[in-house]
């Protein structure tokens, strides 16, 4: 039987899709053990333009989830990107408090809220802060003090910040979905702990995820997020070129380019050929690989040069640790090739190595569990269980709220996160 306590679930509110990941977390290592999707309805450009059609999707997304594993799903981690998102340095300071001088989970609870009394703008909502180091009494670069012994300590970190009406439209669909927040991550920063090797975090390497509806870009070194930003170009674009350039509607085309598409024209095959039907008429039109991968080319090329303006902007000429690409756009056979032809440096495509997630679109999903996890275990938070065993098909539960749940939701309201008074300050 699984033990519950170890059960972490992911949302990832995708343009083009909503993915649901159950992690198991046994000794540190993580398992992945269920698995949804579903179509994003209600999502324009990575934002939320329908509530109603956005909170039915999740809840097509959690179901899928829940029936793979048979069980029900109380509470996700919930990733949050765009270009709302800003970063600033943090700092605090507290004296330890024990007798012993020993440093313990509070005093590092003590030490994260210091360094959070910062003034924000009203509009603005803290959603985490990430430590860079740990100091004790003047010695630097410790990353978990616990335990050690010292009369000082600081911490020297990240805040993020996030525009609080996309934060507050984000809760409501989750919590409109009949689930809690267990916790709101960094999307970008999550995809990183898959996506990239410490060496790279430490050198410095631009993280490209390019998904359907926009694509986002981040910089990281020394081992931290330095900057993120969001393009709003994506796979959809590229359907879209098509539908236009073949005259053909905008499932057809997606169709089309999931399975003749090819991103590299030279690489392209002139004897892969296929049909499309031409919208207005019942008439079908034979095109080849060729012809699609020269507007296919044409629009990666661009979100990739977008992309390299966004790295200039940030003030990076030059990466030592070059560029990873991930993302469901990355999929598309030749986008690799593409993308070292235009950013001329190391390139590579980052997939998670976990059984049943092994593709691209996956990466910020899973590395929303990994993040969340590890994050939690520093920072002293509760990411209660996740799930409640024994699923009942969706209309049972619509009609009648199960008796044991509220038993395990008063035992968690001792230990709710910061997010869920969030709620409870966003909703009363």
């Amino acid at each position: 039987m699984l033990n519950n306590n170890d059960i972490l679930v992911s949302l990832d509110i995708g343009t083009t899709k909503i993915k649901v990941i159950i992690g198991e977390v046994l000794n540190d290592s993580l398992n992945i053990i269920g698995v949804g999707t579903a179509k994003s309805n209600g999502m324009k450009k990575g934002a939320i333009v329908d509530i109603d059609q956005t909170v039915h999707s999740i809840r097509n997304a959690v179901e899928q989830a829940e029936r793979m594993v048979g069980m029900q799903i109380d509470s996700v981690v919930v990733g949050i990107s765009g270009n709302h998102i800003q970063l600033q340095p943090c700092h605090g300071v507290v004296a330890v408090q024990s007798e012993n001088r020993e440093i313990t989970n509070e005093d590092v609870k003590r030490v994260i809220d210091g360094a959070q009394v910062i003034s924000i703008p009203p509009e603005r909502e803290i959603i985490d802060v990430i430590p860079k180091q740990f100091i004790v009494d003047g010695l630097d670069e410790i990353t978990d003090p616990r335990g050690m012994i010292g009369v000082r300590l600081e911490m020297e970190g990240t805040i993020i910040t996030c525009s609080k009406t996309v934060l507050h439209n984000i809760l409501k669909c989750v919590e409109r979905a009949n689930l809690k927040v267990a916790d709101i991550v960094l999307q970008p920063l999550a995809a990183g702990t898959v996506a990239l090797s410490k060496d790279e975090k430490n050198l410095g390497v631009a993280l490209i995820d390019v998904g359907g509806g926009c694509s986002t870009v981040s910089i990281f070194e020394n081992d931290h997020i330095i900057s993120t930003s969001v393009v709003a170009l994506g796979g959809d674009n590229i359907t879209k070129d098509l539908s236009i350039g073949l005259r053909t509607t905008t499932e057809e085309a997606e169709d089309i380019k999931l399975n003749h598409g090819h991103a590299f024209y030279d690489d392209a095959q002139e004897d892969e050929v296929f049909e499309a039907s031409i919208i207005g008429s019942n008439a079908k039109q034979t095109f080849n690989q060729l012809q699609i991968a020269d507007m296919i080319e044409a629009r990666l090329e661009e979100i990739y040069a977008f992309a390299e303006r966004e790295i200039r902007r940030m003030g990076y000429q030059q990466l030592p640790g070059g560029y990873v690409l991930t993302g469901g756009t990355m999929k598309m056979p030749g986008a690799l090739e593409l993308a070292s032809d235009v950013f001329r440096s190391n390139v590579r495509i980052a997939i998670p190595d976990y059984i049943g997630v092994r593709e691209a679109q996956f990466t910020a999903g899973v590395g929303i569990l990994q993040f969340a996890y590890h994050n939690a275990k520093i920072q002293g938070k509760e990411l209660f269980p996740a799930i409640t065993h024994g699923y009942e098909e969706p209309k049972a539960k619509k009609v009648k709220k199960q008796p044991t749940k509220t038993n395990t939701v008063n035992e968690n309201n001792k230990k709710e996160s910061g997010i869920a008074n969030l709620f409870k300050y966003f909703f009363d």
